[in-house]
C-alpha cells in the first residue's frame, strides 16, 4: 500500500514539488493551500491520488477541518509535512506586535495545531512521520529576518522535544533545513509596515537578495528538494532529527558552527572571570 500524506502550502515551490513526486511514487496526498484554486492544476494532474484542501493555518477551526478531511478521503494520515510559511522581513525595531504574532501563528502555532491533531491517529496506528520544514536559519540568523528565524527557531526547538515523546510511539520527526531553493518565497516575502533608514545597511541587500531567489540560476531546484525529501521518508535506517538540504546549507551551517565554538570558548574564558 502507498503512503497517505497531508502537506502543508502546496500552491507553488518546495510544496508542490513534494506533492508531485510523492504521487508519481505511488501515494496518495491530501495537498493543502489558502485557496483551493492554485491546486486545481496540481489535482488535475494526479486525479484520484491527490485532494485540494483550502487551509488558513493562522485558524484553529480551519487546521481541524483540513485534518478530517484528509482523514475522510485518505483513511488516514501516514505523513505529515509542515511547510506552508511566509517570510516577513523587517529588523527587530521595525517589526509590530501585530507582524510578529502572524509571523509565528504561521511559522510555529498552525504547526504545532496540526501536530496536535494527527498525533492521536498517527499513535493509533502505531507509526507516522512527521516532517518540519525549518530553514538554515532555524539554526542561525541573517539581518532583516528576526521574526522569520524567532519562528523557525521555535519550531526547531518544538522539534526536538517532540521527536524525543514520539519515538516510543514509532512515530518518526524530521526537521528539513534547505538553503536557496529556487521558490517564491523571496518573491512573496511581506515588509514590516514601519521602515526605519538607519538599518537599510545592514538590511537592504540582504532583501534584495531574498527578492532574487526564483529568477537565480544557481539557486536549488525544488524538484531536487523533493527526491531528498522522499529518499528520508523511505528510508529504513534511522535518520538523523535535523537534516540540511543543499550544499550551500552545508556551506552556511558549518560557517556558523564554527562561529558556535569560537563563540562557545570566548564565553568560558568570560565565566571562569579574570585569572587569579
Amino acid at each position: 500500500m502507498g503512503r497517505r500524506w497531508l502537506i502543508t502550502g502546496c500552491s507553488s515551490g518546495l510544496g508542490r514539488a513534494m506533492a508531485t513526486a510523492a504521487a508519481a511514487a505511488g501515494d496518495e496526498l491530501a495537498v493543502t493551500a489558502r485557496k483551493t484554486t492554485d491546486l486545481k492544476e496540481l489535482a488535475a494532474a494526479w486525479p484520484g491520488r491527490i485532494v485540494p484542501l483550502r487551509l488558513e493555518l493562522r485558524d484553529a477551526t480551519s487546521c481541524d477541518e483540513a485534518v478530517s478531511a484528509a482523514v475522510d478521503r485518505l483513511g488516514g494520515i501516514d505523513v505529515l509535512v509542515n511547510n506552508a510559511a511566509v517570510g516577513l522581513f523587517g529588523a527587530v525595531e521595525e517589526v509590530s506586535d501585530a507582524e510578529l504574532r502572524d509571523q509565528l501563528e504561521t511559522l510555529l502555532l498552525g504547526p504545532w495545531r496540526l501536530i496536535r491533531r494527527v498525533l492521536p491517529l498517527m499513535r493509533a496506528q502505531g507509526h507516522g512521520h512527521i516532517l518540519n520544514i525549518s530553514s538554515v536559519v532555524g539554526r542561525m540568523a541573517l539581518p532583516g529576518l528576526g521574526a522569520y528565524v524567532a519562528g523557525k527557531h521555535a519550531l526547531e526547538g518544538m522539534s526536538q522535544a517532540l521527536a524525543i515523546e514520539a519515538a516510543p510511539h514509532n512515530i518518526r520527526v524530521t526537521v528539513l533545513e534547505p538553503g536557496m531553493f529556487a521558490t517564491r518565497y523571496g518573491t512573496s516575502m511581506i515588509e514590516a509596515h514601519r521602515r526605519i533608514p538607519a538599518y537599510d545597511g545592514t538590511n537592504l541587500e540582504m532583501l534584495q537578495g531574498a527578492r532574487g531567489l526564483v529568477d537565480n540560476p544557481e539557486t536549488g531546484r525544488p524538484e531536487d528538494f523533493a527526491a531528498r525529501v522522499l529518499d528520508i521518508v523511505d528510508a529504513e535506517t534511522p535518520t538523523p532529527l535535523r537534516i540540511p538540504i543543499g550544499d550551500d546549507a552545508y556551506g552556511y551551517l558549518e560557517m556558523d558552527a564554527q562561529a558556535s565554538r569560537e563563540e562557545f570558548a570566548a564565553a568560558r574564558l568570560v565565566a571562569r572571570g579574570p585569572a587569579a
